[in-house]
């Protein structure tokens, strides 16, 4: 596997290090359609926005083509998680989750030199545009709708707790790193849910080049290797864990898994 932590993710889109990311776990993933399909479709919002003037006309003429004109959204029926993250799969349905709409659009807004960025809010991946004498404008991938700090408190009074209060750095950019970070994790959790267990192992992978020495992450490649019954190294991932948490609730369910690793006999494959 090629080292995806020498990326170099200030200098590189999210979207393009993703894509990479997917090369990686996917061997029959479709690079050159992907980029072939969105570079015909940034070509095709070019020739819609040409007579604008201003940034902000030509953001919204954007949205508008890429919701109304192509369709793209939320999934409006029974789906797989991966289904909705694949970049490949979100071209061909219309249908993805705010992270992969959401990087989808960053990488369009960049090519036609708008500028917008990622918030990783704490329900979800928002967009945020920060326009010449405006307030900062706040966009929901989903739909492309305008959200405001009322509609944001209101996300985190129904989800995180009705005492939520919103602050000002719920509101801040994201480093393109974290919102990698969080694709990649959905993605492997939704693989773990899907029981595509080798897919996940290469999600896990990279996320450990990524932080070598997280113990959540070689955790979960444990317990990915258990799933593939690879007794020997899930049995050094998870007591890996098991000694650097010590305190953490989730230990005592670890160490009863190594244990009944450990009753099996070891295959290795």
């Amino acid at each position: 596997m090629k080292i995806f932590s020498n990326i170099d993710f200030s200098k590189q889109s999210i979207f393009e290090s993703m894509v990479v990311a997917f090369q990686l776990i996917r061997k029959n993933f479709p690079t050159e359609q992907v980029i072939k399909e969105l570079k015909s479709r940034i070509e095709e919002v070019k020739f819609y926005i040409r007579n604008e003037k201003n940034n902000i006309d030509k953001l919204k003429k954007m949205l508008k083509i890429f919701y109304l004109k192509w369709g793209f959204g939320g999934a409006k029926k029974k789906y797989k998680l991966s289904d909705v993250l694949w970049i490949d799969k979100v071209l061909q349905t219309r249908q993805g989750t705010a992270v992969s709409l959401g990087i989808i659009l960053l990488y369009m807004a960049k090519e036609l030199e708008l500028l917008l960025t990622p918030v990783i809010f704490p329900t979800q991946l928002i967009l945020r545009s920060d326009l010449k004498n405006k307030k900062p404008w706040f966009i929901n991938p989903f739909n492309g709708e305008t959200l405001d700090e009322h509609i944001l408190e209101v996300w985190l009074k129904g989800n995180i707790s009705p005492t939520a209060i919103l602050y000002k750095n719920d509101l801040n950019q994201a480093k393109s790193l974290t919102v990698i970070r969080k694709i990649l994790n959905t993605l492997k959790a939704a693989l773990m849910e899907e029981k595509k267990m080798e897919l996940a192992l290469n999600v896990s992978n990279l996320l450990i080049q990524l932080n070598p020495d997280d113990p959540y992450e070689i955790r979960d490649r444990g317990l990915i290797y258990a799933q593939l019954e690879c007794g020997k190294v899930a049995l050094s991932d998870l007591s890996y864990f098991v000694e650097h948490c010590p305190e953490d609730p989730i230990s005592e369910i670890i160490k009863v898994q190594i244990h009944s690793i450990e009753q099996k006999r070891t295959t290795f494959h």
